[in-house]
């Protein structure tokens, strides 16, 4: 006879609303990219969504006449979603703790992201330390991969005042 271990279940949360966003990140607006979190599941991934509108400034000049989003601030949202997932995976939610980008790499930009589209933020960690972490980022828009990329960030204290 052998013995089988079970599985920890996974800590599954979400829906998160804006309120929620906002307290996991310091970004504000016009740089809060992640407008909802669907699901985060604890130590594993999120899945977060922004929603893309013609109001945002950057289509202001990015491009007139035909608004793309630029691809810098989808790896942005991407990896806004993933800071979510860091502070709650590492319970620093309403620390003050910051999280940094250190590396981009990979990013590949499929199709440009348009004004009127929900634009669906995918993150899972690769690698978890307690002040480095590794992600693995995709964005899609109705299931269709856009934009993709590997990325590491640091958890830190907020500067000095």
């Amino acid at each position: 006879m052998t013995d089988t271990v079970a599985a920890a279940p996974e800590t599954v949360l979400g829906p998160f609303d804006i309120g929620r966003v906002m307290a996991a990140l310091p970004h504000r607006y016009p740089l809060l990219l992640v407008d909802r979190v669907e699901e985060l599941v604890i130590d594993k991934r999120i899945a977060a969504i922004k929603a893309v509108t013609m109001n945002e400034q950057f289509f202001q000049g990015h491009f007139p006449g035909r608004p793309i989003m630029p691809g810098v601030l989808i790896v942005e949202a991407l990896a806004q979603a993933a800071g979510i997932l860091a502070v709650e995976s590492l319970g620093l939610a309403g620390s003050g703790k910051l999280v940094y980008f250190m590396a981009i790499d990979g990013a590949k930009f499929r199709k440009p992201v348009e004004p009127g589209v929900l634009l669906r933020l995918e993150a899972t960690f690769v690698q978890k330390r307690s002040s480095v972490c590794k992600f693995a980022g995709v964005a899609k828009i109705d299931g269709q991969v856009v934009a993709e990329a590997n990325f590491t960030a640091m958890i830190a204290d907020p500067p000095s005042a």
